[in-house]
């Protein structure tokens, strides 16, 4: 049985979130943490359907930014969590949303083409808006684990969601700088319930209790 699957978001991987697995395992909550390092939307959904379907019960699936992108779009989830995520709607893709939504100066990540085309972040902006409340080894350790994406993320756009038949929780950094406002408004509108809390882009790493606390209390709710 997978009790939890926790879905990375865009530049991360697995290995992000080993704190917040551990503390779960630590629960006897099972835990998967698939990569999902350049699949498209369909292959991502289709690998964490395949962990949902596998299990005994249904699971809770929780998505940090981009992964809520494919979280909105998983069958059979017992319960959604979006931590700071993107929830897309048919027809919807980044770069179509980021197109007709304005934002502040300070808003967004700063992103740089390398040698091959794709795009990384630069470690600065990352650390400052990504990790602004994150102690300074989890920080340092978390930018260094940060890997180029395909400029094809910014198209991903789902043909089906399950967002709107699955209960689901959105938490919502005051401190993100991440993602416009008027895009958190959106996106958070489209869940359940929200969650304000005082963290940055990455309550996992700057709140990781509170970040179990919250899935061991969806996990415990699961069929009562």
């Amino acid at each position: 049985m997978t009790d939890v699957i926790i879905l990375h978001g865009a530049w991360h991987q697995p290995a992000h979130y080993a704190e917040l697995a551990d503390l779960l395992r630590a629960r006897d909550l099972s835990v998967e943490v698939p990569d999902l390092y350049e699949l498209s939307l369909a292959e991502s959904t289709a690998k964490v359907e395949a962990i949902v379907s596998g299990s005994s019960e249904p699971s809770v699936v929780v998505g940090h930014s981009f992964g809520g992108v494919i979280a909105g779009t998983v069958r059979g989830a017992a319960a959604l969590i979006f931590l700071n995520s993107w929830i897309l709607d048919i027809g919807e893709s980044p770069a179509k949303v980021l197109a007709e939504t304005p934002g502040e100066p300070d808003e967004g990540l700063l992103v740089l083409p390398d040698g091959d085309g794709r795009l990384c972040l630069d470690p600065d902006d990352a650390w400052a808006k990504l990790y602004g409340d994150v102690d300074e080894p989890a920080a340092t350790r978390a930018v260094e684990l940060l890997r180029p994406e395909p400029p094809s993320i910014f198209d991903a756009t789902p043909t089906r969601v399950s967002w709107r038949d699955t209960s689901s929780i959105y938490v919502r950094g005051q401190q993100d700088r991440t993602i416009a406002t008027p895009l958190l408004d959106r996106f958070a509108g489209r869940c359940s319930r929200t969650e304000m809390w005082d963290t940055s882009h990455s309550p996992y790493l700057g709140r990781p209790t509170a970040v179990a606390d919250l899935i061991q209390r969806q996990r415990a709710g699961v069929g009562n």
